[in-house]
Parts: structure tokens; sequence; C-alpha cells
């Protein structure tokens, strides 16, 4: 099981990129596998969860070549032979690994096609909710059955065939159920509208759009025509404002630092993390390239300041849960308490997240809360070095890699080899915030009061260790 050793960090003064987006990528391969002709995909995430996906749709005839890799961690452009919207029966069960996104959404997609076929996946995904992708595709008329947990949880069998389009209303607000009913709505003979009730990531609607397929907002309600095939084109993949997530943290959260982040997307439905942070007195600015791609993208630049506490409930909680355990982390640095109310969604992710944070947060000596639905986090205390699990969980791992970097004396984040699960490269970057002599360099430029435009776009950044060896692996 590996381990990652943080020590405490040193001012940042960086200019970096980050991966592609994860949601985007999983959806980028599967609206191009079901075109009408060859996509090139590129800025493709190749982490483990987009990889499931990779797999997954070769595995029903669809042809995907690599077009380049990134030295060491895997293909970032793929060129995609669109099938028409025919896929063919795969041999044996489907694998998605550890990734529910894989899963549900090509539940949608399976569930008109003329076979039957099972979708399957690792340990933690066959404990994590099924009945809420069950419920709408059945009411479709697809032939769908959870057979693990009492009928509530993977493998998922389908006996495919003829939908009927159908007006659903989502219980809770869940992107990928709305994608799942989306991409079989599609393949009906009539409009699917789906209810939300509240906005959820809307990268689905965005991207079919893109691919020239029919759809329409009205308020709360997202609209599908059926019998449509998406026309094969070009797609470029932002980078992952999840991922950026923890290194803008890190940033605002430390007085004197400056981070520029480029080309990352700006989604509004994904950008309810730099709310909150901004709500906090984070220093954040960003600006939107106008260049239409299918998904806003562009720069954020952020200044390191003092951080106050605040409540993160309601409404944003669907467009930051993937964000909050980082927040927690932002939270116990801010002063003052912090409440995050209605994200019970968090007890079935990849782990309980509600109590892996709470559990991690008072190893390092953070007073902790913990209800049903949230946290209620003191913060302004400085945090204590210590062995911290990830629970196999790659944000718990990195927000508390990230946590490391605040602490006396030295973090032990066990079992962080599930970081690949969606940021491959993680740990590579974390190296170059903590190298002793780069962090030197970025105080005398703080001191100096320096822009960020002046210093040279290829320098590597900085956070170091006290004693230069910030982060290590065992």
């Amino acid at each position: 099981m590996a381990e990652l050793r943080v020590k405490r960090g040193k001012i940042i003064s960086q200019e970096m990129t980050v991966p592609g987006d994860k949601s985007i990528s999983h959806r980028a391969v599967m609206i191009a596998a079901l075109s009408n002709g060859p996509c090139l995909i590129e800025g493709f995430l190749p982490s483990e969860d987009c990889l499931s996906t990779v797999e997954a749709m070769r595995s029903l005839g669809v042809q995907i070549d690599v077009v380049s890799e990134a030295e060491g961690l895997g293909p970032t452009a793929l060129r995609v032979h669109g099938r028409k919207g025919k896929l063919s029966c795969p041999s044996e069960p489907i694998d998605c690994g550890n990734s529910g996104t894989t899963m549900r959404l090509m539940s949608g997609i399976l569930a008109a096609q003329s076979f039957a076929c099972e979708l399957t996946g690792d340990e933690s995904l066959l404990t994590r909710p099924m009945k809420r992708i069950v419920e709408p595709l059945s009411k479709m008329g697809a032939k769908i059955n959870a057979r693990g947990s009492g009928g509530e949880c993977a493998p998922l069998s389908l006996n495919c065939g003829e939908l009927e389009p159908v007006h659903y209303l989502l219980p809770v607000a869940s992107a990928q159920v709305k994608s799942a009913v989306l991409f079989a709505g599609m393949q009906t003979s009539g409009k699917t509208i789906v209810t939300e009730p509240a906005e959820t990531r809307d990268h689905t609607e965005r991207m079919l759009n893109y691919f020239l397929v029919k759809t329409a907002r009205n308020e709360n309600d997202v609209v599908i025509w059926g019998r449509q095939i998406p026309e094969s084109r070009d797609f470029k993949v932002p980078g992952d404002i999840s991922s950026a997530a923890f290194w803008v943290v890190a940033a605002a959260a430390q007085a004197g630092s400056r981070l520029l982040v480029q080309d990352v997307g700006l989604n509004k439905t994904r950008t309810g993390i730099l709310r909150v942070l901004i709500r906090m007195g984070a220093q954040i600015s960003e600006v939107v390239d106008e260049r239409e791609q299918g998904e806003p993208f562009g720069a954020l630049e952020v200044k390191g300041g003092d951080l106050t506490g605040t409540e993160v409930s309601g409404d944003e909680i669907p467009n930051v849960i993937d964000e909050l355990p980082i927040l927690a982390v932002a939270a116990a640095l801010a002063s003052g308490e912090t409440r995050i109310r209605d994200a019970h969604e968090l007890r079935v992710k990849e782990t309980d997240r509600i109590t892996a944070v709470a559990n991690n947060l008072r190893a390092m000596g953070v007073m902790v809360q913990e209800s049903y639905d949230g946290l209620r986090i003191e913060g302004g205390n400085r945090l204590r070095g210590a062995r911290v699990p990830s629970y196999g969980d790659h944000r718990i791992a990195m927000a508390f890699a990230i946590a490391g970097l605040f602490a006396d004396g030295e973090t032990v984040v066990e079992g962080a080899e599930c970081i690949d699960i969606s940021y491959p490269g993680f740990e590579d970057t974390l190296k170059k915030f903590a190298s002793s002599k780069l962090a030197d360099e970025a105080k005398r430029k703080t001191n100096a009061d320096a822009e960020l435009s002046e210093s040279d776009s290829d320098s590597e950044g900085s956070v170091g260790g006290d004693d230069g060896n910030g982060i290590e692996k065992g």
C-alpha cells in the first residue's frame, strides 16, 4: 500500500495547468462512440475511471485509437470511431472498475440496445446505490435488475430493447441519473423530459448540443428528442476544475501565495467551489475564453489571504459535491465555524466521505461534529501532522495531502495509490510544489511584489517542505 508523506509547505508562486476534466472525458468518449463517424478527443484524462469507460466501449465493438500519450500517465488524445448508435454484444460482463459514472451512464446507453449484457465493477463500486438508475430506465421499458445487496446495488443485468419516452422527476439532484435518462431518451421515438429538483452539472446537455443533438432547457426541465445520432466532431476536453480545486485551496489559504491555472473548465455548474471560497474571503478572479468548444474554459488567478468560516448547504450542494472534502480542509484553515449541511450524498461515494473527513480532521487536531448530512468544523487552529487513511477514496487522499502542507510535522496519507482513479500525476505536481529551492525563489518574488505575468511561464513553482524534502512516497 502506497504512502504519501507531506511536510509543511512554503509560499506558492506558480503557473500551471491541470489534467482533463474527468466528467467531460467520460461523456466525450461515450457520445463520440454513438456518433456517425470518427471523432478526435484531445485533452482526455487518462485516469483509471476514464479508462474504464474506454475499455467498456471497446468491449461493445467501438474502435478507439490512441493518438498521443503523456509519458508515464497514459493516453491524452483518442480517435473514437462512432457506430451510429448501434453497439455490439460484449463477450463477457462489462467491468466498470471503480467508476460510478461509467456504470450509470452506460446503463442509459445500453438500455435501448438489441442485446442482453451485464455491468459489474470492483468491490467499492458494488456497494454503491444503483436503484436510482434502475427506476427511471424501468419506467422507459428497460428490463434492468440490480442483483447486489437487496436489489439496490450492482451487478446490473440489462435485457435491452425498445424504449418509450418518459417525463421523469428526479427524486434527488443527480447529474449521473439525468444523463442516463437523456442517453436512453435519445434512442426512443418521442420526447423525454427530466425535471431536476436543483440544477446539476450540465456537461451532458452541452456536449450533446455540441455534437448536434437537439436538447432544450425550460427552468428545471431538460428535454431531449429521440431518434437522434450525434454528428461526428472533434472535441477538446478542458482542465478539470475539481482537480484544480486542491491547488486553489492551497493557494487561497496561504497569505502571500499566488497561483494561475490556465485552460481550466469554468462551467458555472462546476464552479460552485469558487463561489464558496470567495464567500470565505478568497481572492479569486477568472477570465473565460470566448472560443466556442461546447464547454466554457479559461484562466483562474488566486491570491492567498485569510479565510473565514461559512455555511455550505441547500441548492449549492450538488455543484460542490466532489469538492466538499477539500472545502472541509479549507474550513479547518479558516477562522471561525463552517457548517456543511444537506450533503447526505457524501455517505454513498467511494467511501462514507462525511465520516472519513471527520476522522482525518480530528487526527490533525481539528474540532469536528458529524451529522447525518454534514459537518460542523471549528477552524483557525494549527494543524498537526498525523497518519491518515485514504479509505480507498481518491478525493480524501488528495484533500489530506493538501492539509499536510499546512500541518506541523509530517502527514502520512495511507493508501495513496487510489489517487490515480481521478488524477494521475498528482504526486508529481505535489513534488513540484514542494521544491525548497523554488519555494525560496517564490518567497523572494512575493516579497518583491512580482506579478505572475512577469515570471517565466515554464517555471515549476513552489510549496516546499521545511527541510527541502516536502513530499515522498513510501
